[in-house]
This record gives C-alpha cells, sequence and structure tokens, in this order.
C-alpha cells in the first residue's frame, strides 16, 4: 500500500514538473532574437529577428531556413504576413517585419533541417501591449447573473467533510481529504494544516486543465499557511490514476467548452461557484487567522485565480501565472483568442456560443478584480497567447504588477515561482 502512494506521488510530482518545465535541449539549436532586449516595441516600429543555429553550440553555416512572420497564432493558424527562404552566413540571418500598426504581438518562426531532421523555433515581438483592447464585451446582466449564481450557492448547506490522510501527515503538517458541497454536485480538495498552534492565513491554490489527483503543498503548510488545493470536477482527488485517465478519454474530455450554448449549464458555472465554496470552507478551518486569503494558480488556475478574486472579495491577494479563458472572441477579430482557443470554424462560431462566452469570459471579470495580484507569463505562450492574457490585465483596476518572461512558452522558469512565493508569502504575513 504504501509503495503504491509512493508511485502514485511521484508520476504526480512528475506531471506538475512536466506541466511548468521548460522543453528539453535537442541537438541542434535555433535561436530567434529580437533585436530589442525586451521584445517591445511602439506602434509603427519595424522589429528585426536574429536567426541562429547551433549544433553542439557552435554555429552552422550556409543552411537553409525557412521563415514566416504572422500575427501571433497561439497554436492555430492566422495569415502568414512574409515568409521566405534565406541562407546562414556568418552564423546567423536577420528578419525584418513589416510594420506592425494595433497593439498586439507578432512572431517570427524559423525551420531548418539538419540530417534529414527537421527542427524549428520562435520569438514574439509585442507592440505596445499595455494598449491591448479585448475583444469581448460585458452583458447587461454579467453582475447580476453571477449574483444571483451566489445566492442559490449560499442557499446550500457546505457539509464539509473531512478526511485524515495519516500517510501523507507529517510531523509539522496534517493532510485531508475534503468534500464540500456545490452547486450540482460536490467539490473536493486536500487540506494541508501546521499542526503547531496558532492562526494563519490561507491559500486556496486552483487547478490548471486537466483530471487528475491532487496531493496539496505540504511544504507551504510547514512554512505556516492553511493551504487548501482544489479540483473542479466533482469527483475525490485521491482516486487512483487510471479513473482520471478514463474520464479524460471519455466522459471529460472536451470538458472547457461543455454547454457553451447555454449559460445556466455551461460547465464554468459550478467551477466558479465551487472556488467561491472553497473560500467559505477555508474561513472554516479552525486554525485559519479569520483575515488573509490569497488565490494562486496557473493557465485555467489563472483564469480561476481572477474570477474568485472578482467574486469573492474575500480573497485579500492573487496571484497568477498565464491566465486561460481570457478574451476567448480574439480569433473573431484576426488575433489569437485564450485557451481553449475557440471561435475559428463554424461548430463554435454560432451566436449563441459566443454570447455565453461573455459570463466566463476572464477579462470581463478583471473589470470587478479588488485584490492586489501579482502576474506572469511569455511573450512564447503559444497556449495562452500573450495578447488574451494582456487583454485581462489591462481591464484590472486593482493594484498589480507583470513580471514578463519573454522567452517562456506556456512553462516557467524556476525563478518565476521563487518570485510568487516571496510576493504571497511577503504579503500574507504583513
Amino acid at each position: 500500500m504504501k509503495l503504491k502512494i509512493c508511485f502514485n506521488l511521484a508520476a504526480a510530482l512528475l506531471l506538475c514538473f512536466n506541466l511548468s518545465a521548460q522543453p528539453r535541449k535537442e541537438l541542434v539549436n535555433i535561436i530567434v532574437t529580437p533585436n530589442h532586449a525586451d521584445w517591445t516595441y511602439d506602434l509603427g516600429e519595424p522589429a528585426e529577428f536574429s536567426i541562429t543555429v547551433l549544433r553542439n553550440n557552435v554555429p552552422l553555416e550556409n543552411i537553409s531556413i525557412d521563415y514566416t512572420v504572422e500575427t501571433d497564432p497561439g497554436y492555430r493558424s492566422i495569415k502568414i504576413w512574409d515568409q521566405g527562404k534565406l541562407t546562414l552566413k556568418n552564423g546567423r540571418v536577420k528578419v525584418k517585419s513589416p510594420k506592425f500598426k494595433n497593439p498586439g504581438f507578432l512572431r517570427c518562426t524559423a525551420r531548418v533541417t539538419v540530417d534529414g531532421k527537421e527542427y524549428s523555433s520562435y520569438a514574439t515581438a509585442g507592440f505596445s501591449p499595455e494598449k491591448i483592447k479585448a475583444t469581448t464585451s460585458l452583458p447587461s446582466d454579467f453582475e447580476a447573473f453571477w449574483k444571483k449564481g451566489k445566492e442559490e450557492l449560499a442557499a446550500i448547506p457546505m457539509d464539509a467533510v473531512m478526511t485524515l490522510m495519516p500517510e501523507r501527515c507529517t510531523d509539522k503538517v496534517n493532510v485531508y481529504h475534503v468534500q464540500l458541497n456545490n452547486i450540482k454536485g460536490k467539490i473536493y480538495g486536500i487540506l494541508c494544516t501546521p499542526k503547531k498552534e496558532g492562526k494563519y492565513p490561507a491559500i486556496l491554490h486552483v487547478p490548471g486543465a486537466g483530471i487528475r489527483p491532487y496531493y496539496g503543498d505540504i511544504d507551504e503548510a510547514a512554512q505556516g499557511f492553511v493551504s487548501f488545493t482544489i479540483g473542479i470536477h466533482g469527483i475525490p482527488v485521491n482516486l487512483d490514476q487510471q479513473i482520471y485517465d478514463d474520464l479524460r478519454s471519455g466522459a471529460l474530455a472536451g470538458y472547457n467548452t461543455m454547454n457553451l450554448d447555454n449559460k445556466e449549464n455551461m460547465y464554468y458555472r459550478r467551477v466558479y461557484l465551487g472556488c467561491i465554496r472553497a473560500v467559505d470552507f477555508l474561513e472554516s478551518v479552525s486554525n485559519f487567522n479569520g483575515e488573509d486569503i490569497a488565490v494562486t494558480g496557473g493557465s485555467q488556475g489563472g483564469a480561476l485565480s481572477i474570477v474568485t478574486a472578482a467574486l469573492d472579495d474575500r480573497i485579500d491577494y492573487l496571484a497568477a501565472f498565464y491566465p486561460a479563458l481570457s478574451d476567448l472572441t480574439g480569433f473573431l477579430k484576426g488575433r489569437a483568442g485564450g485557451w481553449p482557443q475557440i471561435f475559428l470554424d463554424d461548430f463554435t462560431n454560432k451566436p449563441e456560443k459566443i454570447e455565453v462566452s461573455k459570463y466566463y469570459d476572464v477579462a470581463n471579470f478583471s473589470r470587478f478584480v479588488k485584490a492586489e495580484g501579482w502576474y506572469s507569463w511569455g511573450y512564447n505562450d503559444n497556449v495562452c497567447p500573450p495578447a488574451s492574457t494582456y487583454a485581462a490585465y489591462n481591464l484590472i483596476p486593482a493594484k498589480k504588477e507583470l513580471h514578463v518572461f519573454q522567452e517562456t512558452q506556456h512553462w516557467t522558469f524556476p525563478e518565476q515561482h521563487e518570485l510568487k512565493n516571496k510576493w504571497l508569502f511577503s504579503k500574507l504575513r504583513e
């Protein structure tokens, strides 16, 4: 039994590492570099990209490079502005972009074939990203819709069930599997609390996309925080991995757009309200200090962090990496929309789906955030494209700070997490 628990924990830790780890290094490395150190330009200013190809860290010469320049497409396809072939001479070639007249992002991609294998890389230049505006719009009944949802949730008894998990407890931390009543079912999570007597700030961890077990943040609790990590799918978070695998490929496949044509039954309604229920629970934990609550997550979790802070004024601080579900209608306006990158074909481009998306778009929740926030993403993110995350960020009226790590795609450097934890922990301890 203990061996099985250790294996499952190791698998979960490996999954979490892979979600945030840098990509593996290949034999041939293509380096695409904008000519501004911060990769950022004013409107109307052309960007110039340098392309270098290395093998064993030695520049290659006289090989052909295929390049494209296009508006940041996420992982979809948008009209290509420029493309062609160039030959490496003196270790590099340069590509000058057309002038970019609207706030947004332009990506230069380079591809080479060496010994029969193709390699590619890209860099993304930003043009006045602080001026990017959301393409979505705020429904007139947006606030009323979510006020009604919160009232429905408040009428449902929480009925928290906490089950101690002795096999995960340490000499400093107690670990519990938690079950709560939510709108239309349950919400489950892992609570980690300090054993040392006292009152502590609380941190709510909201998850990235997917279906998986959760293990909580034991180290965080050992440092003096009540730490609660939730799942969003209404199923226990301590089951065998095979169950989650089956759900991922079966009943929950494509959950992120389920019921997109019905605002009352859209999948994320119970998810967003479930995050509020998680805050209800934190308020009831005996060694919570009764004052300080933060919410944090990345990707879908970044989205849920903003949504939770917007819907619940008990949140004091939020820290979000590359928030998904932001400015979903971007593709309708010729630029990348936020994950899951919809509204680009006849199946999704239906008026009723577009309208319902507005009630779940993070950009619209951003308008109501009052909690102080820390945010971070990269220009090269092709899952949660930077145009979408800026569209949401630029609407946030609360005190905020953005930490851009330009070259990162949908992953983070360890330094980003160190910065986030330093900021979040210090705020909660003030």
